[in-house]
């Protein structure tokens, strides 16, 4: 399969080159330049494969040969070992928890696919690999978690500030070994303002094999669109064939990923894109006007991205098709209030604990649902992290029913170790080069 940037149609890369380099030097985001359409034995049969199954069956329609399939089946069995099951709380009402990985974050289906593909790869005697991650939350602990102890890779993780839970910040300091963690005094905004800098610095890259952990890497988004399908395969053999998602939406990855498994022939009926006061999309789709703005923090912290990078895909998928794009997603953006009221509703209702991102998600799907009325359509919105991530959000009723694994336990007994910078980029341009 060959690749090209959303800013030259026209260009051409392997999937090798897309994944190491992550992001082309015009700027723009890789994309496949076929997406190829699944046979219809396979959709209509999905409930009789296994995670794995379909996950290899995805990933090699999408590849074709760019990994051989005993060794692509070696890497998704190897990766995708976590299970993500959909749970039925009403009678079309799913949660998709993806948060059954090691980091505890629907991250870990990219995160861990992509360090085998990059592990893969890499060549005995190659340049060590220089990889660069932005994260508003899940991203960096489950890169840290996906890299550790990779041969011949080194992971440099910025963050911003006291925008992080204590657990996420654990999860991103206190690996050590070939991972290190940039504290940024600024929003995540800019910190990936500052890791897109860097791949189009020349200086940087004749020094560094550079590359992006982030979701602009194509490598990430390939393995978001297995749980999509898997999600469809269980709620088929729970009698349920027409779907709505309901995605939790920041950096527009997620979701990015949910309609690339759409034009493979899922039959999704509708996404919705949940987003909280960091509201570009929803406003867009509502408008017509893509404006980015500068993020505001919120409770649900991972989704404060203003000017979402993933959106140029969702945009080239639909070219200029304003009106395909708006029958298919729909967006809803909540307040930090609206949130919380939405944490308590779901216990309340449940008796189940969501965090703040999947609240959000909920509170959309049900908006949604009483909007539209769509009678014998079953709502799955997805779960993208473990509650316990975000203690400081609950009242004390709920937080009191949270199970902590024993990871998180086993963190908290860890000191932080991290590197404080500005957001100028000479500043963490110089953090580079005398880091080596």
């Amino acid at each position: 399969m060959k690749f090209y940037s959303t800013n030259n149609t026209l260009s051409r890369v392997s999937f090798k080159d897309a994944v190491f380099n992550s992001m082309p030097q015009d700027k723009g985001l890789y994309m496949p330049v076929t997406i190829p359409r699944l046979d219809d034995k396979f959709i209509n049969n999905l409930d009789g494969y296994t995670l794995p199954e379909i996950a290899f069956h995805v990933a090699q329609n999408l590849l074709g040969d760019d990994i051989p399939a005993d060794e692509l089946k070696a890497i998704i069995d190897d990766a995708i070992n976590f299970y993500a099951p959909i749970v039925k709380l009403e009678e079309d009402v799913f949660v998709l928890e993806l948060f059954h990985g090691p980091s505890l974050a629907f991250k870990d289906f990219g995160a861990r696919f992509m360090s085998r593909v990059m592990s893969y790869f890499l060549e005995e005697g190659e340049k060590q690999l220089d990889v660069l991650v932005a994260t508003s939350g899940d991203t960096g602990g489950a890169v840290a978690l996906g890299f550790l102890g990779v041969p011949n890779t080194r992971v440099t993780i910025l963050y911003p500030k006291g925008k992080v839970s204590d657990i996420q910040e654990l999860q991103l300091t206190t690996n050590g070994q070939n991972i290190r963690a940039l504290e940024i005094d600024g929003t995540f905004d800019d910190c990936q303002a500052l890791v897109k800098q860097a791949f189009t610095d020349a200086e940087l890259n004749a020094r560094y094999r550079l590359t992006s952990a982030n979701s602009i890497n194509i490598a990430r988004l390939i393995p978001q669109t297995f749980y999509y399908f898997n999600a469809y395969a269980q709620a088929l053999k729970q009698g349920k064939s027409k779907i709505v998602f309901s995605v939790p939406s920041g950096n527009f990855g997620n979701i990015g990923a949910g309609l690339l498994a759409w034009k493979m022939g899922l039959p999704v009926e509708r996404f919705i894109a949940a987003t909280n006061a960091n509201d570009t999309v929803p406003q867009f789709l509502k408008n017509g006007i893509y404006q980015p703005k500068p993020s505001v923090a919120t409770l649900s912290n991972a989704m404060d991205v203003g000017n979402p990078s993933n959106w140029v895909r969702i945009a080239d998928m639909f070219k200029d098709d304003m009106s395909g794009l708006n029958k298919l997603v729909t967006g809803y953006s909540f307040t930090d209030d609206e949130t919380t009221a939405a944490i308590k509703a779901v216990y309340d209702h449940y008796k189940y604990v969501v965090c703040p991102h999947t609240a959000i998600a909920w509170q959309a799907l049900k908006d949604y649902q009483q909007d539209v009325h769509a009678d014998g359509t079953a709502g799955i919105f997805l779960s993208t992290a473990h509650p316990c991530k975000f203690p400081g959000v609950f009242p004390q009723e709920i937080a009191a029913q949270i199970d902590t694994p024993a990871q998180v336990k086993e963190l908290q007994t860890k000191s932080k170790q991290s590197v404080a910078l500005g957001k100028d980029f000479e500043g963490f341009k110089d953090y580079l080069l005398k880091n080596n």
